[in-house]
């Protein structure tokens, strides 16, 4: 059965746009290569944790939307988005393989007039470059002359209640300018509001610079946490004082690292490094690190060691309220925590069983019981869920990561 449009790539690009599209009305597949994602959605269960919920999920089967593994189905679309996963490679820079080959399977189904659209994250001149070339070779087809070609930066905030997808305006740049225009048509239906960029470079651009601006301001932060620790000062006051001032100024908070899909970037292809991400880089990869030292340092302070005591991590997701673990800095927290030889546990309303060097870490029924028998409670994650004042009255020792806790009521990062 012939569809409007084809996301390939069901993981956390791909499922929140192919969800926007349904709900817009637009029939719509989901293809990928690997089938557990579509057998998982075909039975109403989400293969991203936290991306839909189940009901969600039905509503979508219910409507316009049908998962397949079934690459013939490409041949019958208006429109195809590749959502294909990226993720940084030894040499830092992405690693491309998934988009190449989704873009290999849809060349060889291409019909004319077709409108191609890329949002994973790529770096400038992809689109333009091996998505054109590896689309033309496969298809015979032209890419501005026979079908649109165009790159759309994916800017979702995953489990938002704020920021959902069609207020979010959604970046465009197309080969042409009919190319533009075409991409600014289909988005057209699923946002409020679409921006024209100059071309698919300036549009893959905007990606890679609002992911480093996160990671380069998040690592400035964490910088002014591990200073202000040593200079008695409160950082969370000051961050608090300093976001009153209504320009030049946009508030960020440390944290014990940094997780989430959207990977700092700091070389582009064979261009030089952006030195500046590079060492933002470093400094966030290095506050698991200091988050031990900190929890370390507190038990020696109140006359215990790291080595046998009983330590309870709370929130062990990258995102509050949400289950999704990926790039959460808690696993290396853990892993050192058990090198001192601590006995860890942990406790996250979202997250049922959690595995350590392919050991299970004991998860704690019931967060007030196990804060007061631990030695030290560590709050990685704020949840909703979570009452800081009751946790902060029962805990032993607790150290607050995320400055969440009433002042002066824990130890803050």
């Amino acid at each position: 059965m012939p569809a409007d449009l084809a996301v390939i790539g069901l993981g956390p690009h791909g499922l929140p746009l192919a969800q926007a599209a349904t709900a817009a009305g637009i029939d719509t597949i989901g293809y990928d290569t690997d089938p557990h994602p579509v057998a998982e959605l075909a039975a109403g269960r989400s293969p991203v944790d936290g991306s839909l919920t189940a009901p969600e999920i039905r509503r979508m089967l219910s409507g316009s939307f049908r998962p397949t593994t079934d690459p013939a189905e490409l041949g019958r679309v208006r429109t195809a988005v590749l959502c294909a996963p990226t993720a940084l490679g030894p040499d830092r820079t992405l690693d491309l393989t998934a988009v190449t080959d989704a873009a290999r399977t849809l060349a060889a189904r291409l019909r004319p007039h077709t409108t191609v659209l890329l949002e994973s994250p790529v770096p400038p001149g992809t689109t333009e470059g091996l998505l054109r070339e590896t689309l033309e070779a496969g298809s015979g087809l032209r890419a501005g002359r026979d079908f649109h070609l165009a790159y759309s930066p994916g800017r979702l905030d995953p489990g938002s209640r704020t920021h959902g997808y069609a207020g979010t305006p959604k970046v465009i740049g197309g080969l042409t300018p009919a190319c533009t225009e075409s991409a600014a048509a289909f988005y057209g239906r699923l946002t409020d509001k679409v921006v024209r960029a100059r071309g698919p470079r300036e549009a893959e651009t905007v990606k890679l610079l609002e992911t480093n601006f996160r990671h380069v301001n998040i690592a400035l932060v964490n910088e002014m946490a591990v200073l202000c620790h040593e200079l008695g000062v409160d950082l969370w006051d000051v961050i608090r004082c300093a976001e009153t001032k209504p320009f030049g100024f946009q508030a960020f908070r440390p944290g014990p690292g940094v997780g989430g899909h959207g990977v700092p970037v700091d070389t582009v292809g064979a261009h030089r490094p952006l030195r500046l991400v590079e060492l933002a880089g470093q400094v966030n990869e290095r506050m698991p690190r200091y988050v031990v030292q900190r929890a370390a340092t507190l038990l020696n302070e109140h006359g215990k060691s790291a080595r046998g005591a009983r330590i309870l991590l709370l929130g062990i997701t990258y995102k509050p309220d949400l289950p999704d673990r990926q790039g959460s800095p808690a696993d290396e927290i853990a892993r050192r925590l058990m090198d001192l030889g601590a006995a860890v546990s942990y406790h996250d309303p979202h997250v049922p069983d959690w595995r350590v060097r392919d050991l299970p870490v004991p998860r704690a029924d019931s967060l007030y019981e196990a804060a007061a028998h631990a030695d030290l409670t560590v709050l990685l994650q704020h949840h909703r869920t979570y009452d800081l004042q009751g946790l902060s009255v029962k805990a032993q020792l607790l150290l607050d990561t995320r400055g969440a806790t009433p002042a002066g009521s824990a130890h803050r990062l």
